[in-house]
């Protein structure tokens, strides 16, 4: 088992086997990233990784999984963003339980 040396923010260099390392690749960007558990914090570390830092990981046997995007960022948006404002009304209508009742019920017939 191979052994990786890496660093923690607060303990410093650290090392690990090929099995306290994990890493995570996006299918829509290639972006990659590596975690881990620091061995003497216990903190969990995750920093992002270019190509080569990524395929030298998983060719010394790390794990990997990979994730896309959610669809929500491909959707058209429309109508203004939201503001503090909004929240805070929002907020109040979820503290008013017969408000609450009462929007729902309008959501589910319209």
């Amino acid at each position: 088992m191979a052994t990786i040396r890496a660093s923690c923010p607060d303990c410093g260099d650290v090392e690990l086997t090929t099995a306290d390392v994990r890493v995570r690749i996006c299918d829509d960007t290639e972006a990659g990233e590596y975690s881990f558990t620091c061995p003497s914090c216990r903190m969990t570390v995750v920093k992002p990784a270019e190509t080569r830092t990524i395929d030298l990981l998983i060719a010394s046997g790390v794990e990997f999984t990979t994730w896309r995007l959610p669809a929500e960022l491909h959707e058209i948006r429309s109508g203004e963003p939201i503001t503090h404002d909004d929240l805070l009304d929002f907020h109040h209508l979820l503290q008013d339980d017969r408000r609450l009742e009462q929007a729902l019920a309008e959501f589910s017939q319209g």
